[in-house]
């Protein structure tokens, strides 16, 4: 059976990109690189989508409606191709207190349901792709990301993620900050590598402790500067830039001439410039070559390949349902470090969230979930106590702040996070309402499948409610017609404060299985 084609999106803060393309089987490399797939269409959009005066706090709303114009663009070039889309959106839209108005305009005009992802998943995200085009995979790496408002560095070995880290520092952030006028005013770009060079500080250090062996620039930046070195060079523009190299020194002297230019649009006119870039190009190229010299790089190679392409392979692994054993490994390591580091008493957590799969797959006949949900469930099981590092009172509730802010669920869309979080919320006490914002937010579909979520889990937790494994096993029957689905207990000790806890804890469940629960001992 052919598989419709896969268009990944990257909304950024300068520009959109899109690329279309038809999916391959799993090669011999799959773990090192997963499935394979040819592009047939790429498209970009220049936006400026983060072009609001202060610190990115706000959409402006002619910078919505041209995201809103480009997208609905992009969406008919996919819909040629009949393909399914994927769309992240990055720094502008992560930092934008109105960041949903955006999101709402974007699902109802064009048809385009946005993640928005936090800064340490786009710097994977961006190390998948760049996997694709460099040949790198055995060495360890560094990578540095430019986008218009923040800058990704990430250490990665063999496909692993060693260290990560975004900073706000992007080429439009930058600029507009300190190089606003069109022309520069003196100790300006003084200031702008001072500031840049206190912002990198933290990342150097852990840089500097892991080590690398080669090093790697992505973005319209990097490419834009890799242009303007190889006409130095006395070449004539390449059509890509995948793998070129070019040294520090290279880098430094670019530089040097867009410092000694009077204008932006003198900067324009320089031989390799993309003239939309003029603008921005000072404030972007500044990180790289503050970046290059903090980390003692000699030469760095460029990538064509990023964000966009990283998208794409991550949402081809989701739609093999996640069977693509490096996501679903990283995604569950991701969830038991936050356990580990976070939760007072983790084995119960493990233990609870088996018993919560049990009671999930035995159900399946009724709740129709399949293994996406499951996974989340699960992942939702473990970092349900997360919250009582915080606070024992109430500690559902910082379950659910600890788990929405964490940055350390990699793998994990923004929605899916979201998912994670408010089911862990709803573990116990109150059931999902609409007065509840976050909830209010989700689709009708998206709120009955929190609610069922929360209502097995709600199982599965009092199935150990004396954190001491009392219960060995769970059978439920689920008669024909109308008559009670029972979940009978096989215990291996007194498990009568877990009967107890789970009949009082039922009721959920009976509302999302519309029939009576009957809990006994086997």
């Amino acid at each position: 059976m052919t598989q419709r084609p896969l268009a990944a999106i990257d909304i950024g803060t300068n520009s959109f990109h899109m690329v279309v393309a038809r999916v391959g089987e799993i090669g011999e490399g799959a773990e090192a690189s997963g499935p394979s797939f040819e592009v047939i269409e790429r498209e970009k959009e220049m936006v400026r989508l983060g072009s609001s005066s202060g610190d990115m706090k706000r959409l402006e709303p002619d910078a919505i409606d041209r995201g809103v114009a480009a997208l609905i663009r992009l969406s008919r070039v996919a819909a040629i191709h009949g393909a399914d889309i994927h769309a992240v959106a990055t720094s502008a839209v992560r930092e934008a207190e109105n960041a949903d108005e955006f999101i709402e305009r974007v699902r109802t005009e064009a048809g385009i349901d946005v993640d928005v992802i936090a800064g340490v998943e786009e710097a994977r995200l961006i190390h998948l792709g760049v996997l694709q085009s460099v040949p790198v995979f055995d060495k360890r790496l560094v990578l540095i990301d430019i986008g218009g408002g923040s800058t990704e560095i990430l250490v990665g070995e063999r496909g692993e993620t060693l260290a990560a880290g975004s900073l706000k520092l992007g080429a439009i952030r930058l600029s507009r900050r300190f190089f606003g006028g069109e022309r520069n005013h003196p100790g300006a770009v003084d200031s702008c590598r001072r500031h840049i060079r206190s912002a990198l500080a933290p990342m150097v250090r852990e840089v500097e402790a892991l080590g690398f062996n080669v090093a790697i620039a992505s973005s319209g930046t990097a490419e834009t500067i890799a242009a303007l070195v190889h006409v130095a060079r006395g070449g004539e523009t390449l059509r890509t830039y995948n793998n070129f190299e070019m040294t520090a020194e290279e880098i430094s002297e670019v530089v040097d001439r867009l410092i000694a230019c009077e204008s932006v649009e003198e900067r324009r006119r320089l031989a390799g410039m993309d003239p939309s870039r003029a603008d921005i190009i000072l404030g972007g190229a500044l990180v790289l070559e503050q970046a290059v010299r903090e980390l003692n790089i000699s030469s760095i190679l460029i990538s064509d390949y990023a964000l966009r392409e990283g998208v794409l392979l991550d949402a081809l692994s989701r739609r093999r349902g996640a069977t693509l054993h490096h996501l679903q490994d990283l995604r569950r390591r991701s969830v038991m470090h936050l356990v580990e580091s976070m939760d007072d008493d983790p084995a119960h957590s493990k233990r609870a969230a088996a018993l919560t799969l049990e009671v999930f797959d035995a159900l399946t006949a009724l709740h129709g979930l399949g293994d996406d949900t499951r996974e989340l469930l699960e992942a939702a099981a473990l970092l349900a106590n997360v919250g009582l590092s915080v606070s024992h009172s109430e500690h559902h509730k910082h379950s659910y702040y600890v788990i929405r802010h964490s940055d350390r669920l990699a793998g994990f869309t923004d929605h899916e996070i979201e998912l994670i979080a408010l089911v862990a919320r709803y573990h116990r006490k109150g059931s999902p309402k609409l007065k509840h914002s976050e909830f209010a937010r989700l689709r009708p579909a998206e709120q009955e499948r929190v609610r069922a979520m929360a209502a097995i889990l709600r199982m599965g937790i009092a199935l150990d409610r004396s954190h001491r494994s009392p219960v060995a096993s769970v059978h439920v029957s689920i008669p024909t017609g109308d008559a009670p689905v029972v979940i009978e207990l096989g215990a291996r000790g007194d498990a009568s404060l877990e009967l107890q806890a789970a009949s009082e804890r039922r009721g959920l469940l009976e509302e999302v299985l519309g029939r009576t629960v009957e809990i006994r001992m086997a």
